[in-house]
């Protein structure tokens, strides 16, 4: 029996070893360690010596152990905007060239932003192709006797000098940026290259990948003294930064699907006034297809509705508000878009105890019908008060439906809360339109931007949700008006209407449902419906069972076509190119996973549609059949027939019937085998 104080059996490979005492274990594992210790210093100076690493290189993060390939091979180099960027051409850092509409609008927003808050301190920015345009915005402005004022000022005294802030340079009371999910640093260098009267940006992520890819791309571009990479958790990251002396001027999260997980943080490290940008591309859960994932993530029920993506910004702006309200703060919206696959949010974070007890008054539940898709909202709280005088603050009294729907007698879905006031303030959208129309060569997407913030200036700012031509015509099955003929009948009944840049075939109008379904109603006297062919329990039945109280007149108002589709701008953009869309998630695998992807849909493509088939090869296929009609006499084509006009041998049938072919059906006289041809004749 061994003894309990024999030596230790260690395992390697599944084989046993010898044993070794105690006292030779410890002078082997130091020699070992120091043996390991002095290869790493070696390959370290090595590595040192041969320059800077290649990024793209980079195998989970263990530096010049990796095996070197050529720079062409690994990289792809991207221009957009200012910047170039070099990232790996397998997915292992996420880039998507779709969203460069989306970096375009956040760079001129933050020019707009750093403006207003620079232009208090005495700053004034300068942007490259603004210079002689700025002067006649200026003389266009003033009034007639204030000429002679603005030209005695503009020769101020030599002390008086205004100070400027420029492209690529630092400001000392500049902005401080935060790109917290910032991937191969794009947005931040862009921001750097094309933000004026910037302090520092701060380009953090949580991959050691995009780190290395950011520290190049820093490097390729000459930014290096503005833009900070940073590898750490974007939650730890803004949480540190809670003191407001700490804070950031300028958040933005640009995450892979939802922000959730972020906005509560965002909300605290952003300072007093700031700019909080933030994307959400988890579209199915905002749109309503998972209304209890939507609460979990957002705290409210998304439905499902034509206007689903306007309500998709307003519950990113609730909840928002919802996290800002927990530690005394709130959000005053700037710009809400609804662009391509994502929706994107522009608020600046105030402090103020008294101006979040109005929270809940700006927020409201939707009750939706199920039939006619009316909906109405109820205010969470109330705000009653005469102006100038103290405030008093209660609940809201409710619902503003019945249990059953008045116009077509279908219950009513329950959805929100969301932010019920205005998503856009229409002064500072339009300072963003009136730089982008002044400097059109300065963005790729400017005549975009363009058409995008028109409509937006248009929409009605009071008036949440819309329906849409095809909802209104589709409920009552008739017809659809043309846009200018609905949006007339509206006007001339005395009601407000305009467009959304969420839809294209939106109509958001403070026209009551009563009022909209008897213009409908109306409609319908023209293109008259077949009753006959509606159930009773429809709602097309019930609606169109009630007489119009009003009379709608569609003669075409040359006020009912908005300045924007007259002009033509471009409003809703086509899909640019092929597989359009969002992209996959950046994976440690990279090209390899991503053409596993590209062969997976590459499968699952058209995957309930049969392929084509040959002519001949369905002719032979066919031609094994007998012809019904053959055996029953009454088959007219003869030898045009497709089918055979044979009659099966006893041998064929006797081999043919295990397979459940239709032959079978000469053994079956009561017709039995006819069920199992594959739908012939």
């Amino acid at each position: 029996m061994p003894s309990s104080h024999s030596a230790p059996r260690t395992r390697l490979g599944g084989q046993r070893r010898p044993r070794m005492s105690h006292a030779r274990i410890v002078p082997w594992l130091s020699l070992t360690l120091r043996s390991a210790r002095s290869l790493c210093r070696a390959r370290f100076a090595e590595g040192q010596s041969q320059g800077p690493l290649n990024p793209s290189t980079m195998e989970n993060g263990t530096g010049p152990c990796a095996e070197e390939r050529p720079r062409e091979v690994q990289e792809t180099t991207v221009t957009e905007g200012a910047a170039k960027i070099a990232f790996p051409s397998a997915n292992q850092v996420f880039y998507n060239p779709v969203q460069e509409f989306n970096r375009d609008l956040t760079c001129a927003v933050i020019t707009e932003f750093a403006r207003m808050q620079l232009g208090a301190k005495g700053i004034q920015i300068k942007v490259p192709g603004e210079k002689d345009v700025q002067k006649v915005v200026v003389a266009l402005s003033e009034q007639e006797e204030e000429k002679v004022e603005l030209k005695e000022s503009e020769n101020p005294a030599p002390g008086d000098q205004p100070r400027i802030a420029v492209v690529g340079e630092i400001c000392e009371e500049g902005l401080r940026v935060l790109e917290g999910l910032a991937a191969s640093g794009l947005r931040s260098i862009r921001f750097a290259r094309e933000v004026p009267g910037l302090r520092s940006v701060v380009a953090n992520d949580a991959s050691a990948r995009a780190m290395d890819l950011m520290r190049h791309n820093v490097q390729l571009n000459d930014v290096a003294h503005l833009v900070q990479p940073s590898q750490a958790d974007a939650r730890m990251l803004m949480y540190q930064h809670q003191r407001v002396s700490e804070r950031f001027d300028v958040i933005d999260l640009d995450p892979y699907g939802s922000p959730a997980p972020f906005l509560d943080a965002a909300v605290q490290a952003v300072s007093e006034g700031g700019l909080l940008c933030v994307t959400c591309t988890d579209m199915a859960v905002l749109a309503g297809n998972s209304g209890e994932t939507c609460y979990s993530k957002y705290g409210a029920m998304a439905l499902k509705s034509r206007a689903c993506h306007e309500m998709a910004l307003r519950i990113v702006l609730h909840s928002l508000d919802l996290r800002a309200n927990c530690y005394q703060r709130f959000v005053v919206p700037l710009l809400s878009v609804s662009a391509d696959f994502y929706v994107r949010v522009f608020v600046r974070v105030f402090t103020g105890q008294a101006k979040v007890k109005a929270s809940a008054s700006k927020q409201a539940l939707v009750f939706q019908c199920v039939g006619c898709g009316a909906f109405y909202l109820q205010r969470l709280g109330k705000a009653s008060g005469a102006p100038g005088s103290r405030v008093k603050f209660s609940a809201a009294c409710g619902p503003p439906v019945t249990p059953e729907c008045e116009h077509c007698g279908q219950r009513h879905q329950l959805g929100g809360p969301m932010w019920a006031e205005p998503i856009h303030d229409l002064d500072f959208v339009g300072r963003v339109l009136e730089a982008v129309n002044a400097n059109p060569s300065r963005f790729h997407t400017s005549e975009r931007i363009r058409g995008v913030l028109s409509v937006i200036t248009e929409e009605l700012p009071d008036v949440p949700l819309y329906y849409t031509l095809d909802q209104l015509s589709g409920t009552i099955h008739c017809n659809t008006p043309s846009l200018l003929q609905l949006r007339s009948a509206l006007l001339h009944a005395g009601f407000r209407v305009s467009l959304s840049h969420a839809c294209k075939n939106a109509v958001k109008t403070d026209a009551p449902a009563s009022a909209l379904w008897d213009i409908m109603r109306c409609w319908e006297k023209e293109c008259p419906v077949k009753r006959e062919r509606l159930s009773e329990t429809s709602p097309a039945f019930r609606i169109l069972s009630v007489e119009p109280r009003l009379q709608a007149n569609f003669t075409i108002r040359e006020d009912a076509n908005p300045s924007s589709r007259q002009r033509g701008l471009k409003r809703f953009q086509a899909n640019p190119e092929a597989n359009w869309g969002p992209r996959p998630r950046a994976r440690p695998g990279g090209k390899a996973a991503s053409e596993a992807m590209q062969e997976r849909r590459r499968l699952l493509q058209s995957k309930r549609k049969e392929p084509a088939e040959d002519p001949a090869q369905r002719a032979a296929r066919l031609k094994t059949f007998p012809c019904k009609r053959f055996k029953e006499g009454t088959c007219q084509r003869g030898d045009e027939c497709c089918y055979s006009h044979s009659p099966p041998t006893p041998g064929a049938s006797a081999d043919r019937a295990p397979t459940d072919c239709p032959e079978t059906s000469n053994q079956n006289p009561s017709g039995l085998g006819a069920a199992a041809e594959p739908g012939i004749d």
